[in-house]
């Protein structure tokens, strides 16, 4: 989600996703002497590196002050004006972290410990198919744009899957460099775990980044195995001006980026989706006069639920005007291999029915025929990029059980007009073969056992031991 015209989006994303428990909490007795708590999640990350001085409150000195570094530290040519993605790098350095596990924390390659517990808990003891021979899994998390919090938690799974059951070994790496033809030799088959942006840019340049993407598809053409987790799929598109231009891997993408068009969407005056320093300063008093409520200063307990209603888009609109910014494919070839490019989603942990496509695949046999539902980020991608005409579906969001409330948090610009919304989906690349699953954003899904098992079934039709049929099947509705 990138420009102005997600930003509403994104606004909500900050609302669905601070401060969990805050409404348990708010109908708890609490005595009233004890000091309020600091609030959590990324709106209390937010407030909390907005109170310069630490002592648990904020001013408007203090919020504009705060705004103000943020512009200088973003404006490092002195062009006089900022963009949502030069702001957003700058933000998710002066973010505290969100935890001390996870992704997007100060250890973004070791995964929490309970959710670990939780998915070791629930994985298959056996494989759907026997191993024609010795398997070997390359897992890249590699990223150039959004940094997902499951990413050391997915790299766990497909691991300890493939210890489990035997079906193969997994080395996890962060380098985009080891995708070269010499190492790739060693391996049948690359899962790419949630890779953002350009995700095989780095050291060498383009000659460099050129040659892993040539070797990226020799791989699989040649009859190898590519499996794609989530956001795998929200690569190598986007606007053509700006979309190589993302964060470093394993820095950034985090909450900045998520908060930065919210900045540019309120505060953008001249519609240029540019922001001033006097824009931006503007916009800073305008929220500390939201959260303040008339108070000179404000504790950060009442100035997080006052800021998430600053951010937040009135339930019923007004939606962001004018066009979207270009979203288009940047790497034809695998634009196609990887099936579609992502386009919006709506927000975990919104609810959607999952129904079985091809209910006879051994892929979807942990569902035992029948649909599902699933909380997580869902994916949507548009309708140039994705089509049943290019990929087999497995599953797909049952649109028809969608609640009109529901459909309509999707801006209309954005929508499918066919409501044909895959999730998960296998094709043939030359000889090699591609399993796709859109979600896996969310830590909670890698402690559901039969999604468990249709991933590891997923790998293993990557892989070419479990045989699915791939032909693709054109929508006749």
């Amino acid at each position: 989600m990138r420009g102005r015209y997600w930003a509403a989006s994104v606004a909500a994303a900050l609302c669905a996703a601070a401060w969990p428990g805050a409404r348990d909490v708010s109908s708890a007795q609490q005595p009233t002497s004890a000091p309020a708590p600091a609030p959590g999640g990324p709106v209390g990350a937010i407030v909390r590196a907005l109170d310069a001085d630490r002592d648990g409150s904020l001013t408007v000195d203090e919020v504009t002050g705060t705004f103000g570094r943020w512009y200088a530290s973003a404006d490092t040519t002195g062009a006089g004006s900022i963009t949502a993605q030069q702001l957003g790098g700058v933000i998710d350095a002066a973010m505290p972290p969100e935890a001390e596990c996870g992704g997007r924390s100060p250890n973004p390659r070791v995964p929490c410990r309970n959710d670990v517990d939780a998915m070791m808990a629930a994985l298959p003891d056996s494989a759907p198919a026997k191993p024609k021979k010795p398997r070997r899994v390359l897992i890249l998390s590699s990223t150039r744009g959004f940094v997902h919090s499951s990413i050391p938690l997915a790299a766990k799974m497909v691991e300890e899957l493939g210890k489990n059951t035997g079906a193969w070994t997994a080395v996890t790496t962060y380098d985009a460099s080891d995708i070269n033809t010499t190492n790739l030799a060693r391996y049948d088959a690359i899962l790419l775990n949630n890779t953002t942006g350009f995700f095989l840019d780095g050291p060498g340049g383009d000659a460099a980044h050129d040659s892993r993407k040539a070797a990226l598809l020799a791989f699989v053409r040649g009859g190898k195995g590519i499996v794609g987790l989530h956001a795998a799929s929200d690569s190598y598109h986007g606007d053509p001006a700006t979309a190589r231009a993302s964060a470093p891997s394993g820095s950034g993408g985090g909450l900045g980026t998520l908060m930065a068009p919210v900045l540019v969407s309120r505060a953008d005056k001249d519609g240029d989706a540019r922001l001033t320093r006097e824009e931006l300063s503007a916009l800073g008093g305008a929220w500390f006069t939201t959260m303040a409520a008339g108070a000179e200063k404000v504790s950060l307990a009442e100035a997080a639920p006052r800021l998430m209603a600053a951010a937040a888009p009135p339930p019923s609109g007004p939606r962001p005007t004018g066009p979207p910014p270009p979203n288009v494919g940047l790497w034809p070839e695998w634009n196609r291999t990887i099936g579609g490019w992502f386009k919006w989603h709506w927000n975990d942990p919104q609810l959607v029915v999952v129904k079985l496509d091809d209910p006879g695949s051994p892929i979807n046999a942990p569902f035992k025929g029948q649909p599902f539902e699933i909380r997580d980020e869902t994916y949507t991608f548009p309708m140039e990029s994705w089509s049943r005409d290019n990929v087999r579906v497995l599953t797909s969001v049952d649109y028809a059980k969608m609640s009109d409330e529901d459909k309509a948090t999707e801006p209309a610009a954005t929508r499918r007009t066919d409501g044909d919304y895959g999730l998960c989906w296998i094709r043939r690349e030359g000889e090699g073969r591609l399993f796709y699953e859109a979600h896996g954003h969310g830590e909670r899904v890698y402690a559901i056992r039969p999604w468990l098992e249709h991933v590891l079934a997923g790998v293993q039709f990557a892989l070419g031991d479990l045989q699915a049929d791939s032909t693709p099947r054109p929508r006749t509705e």
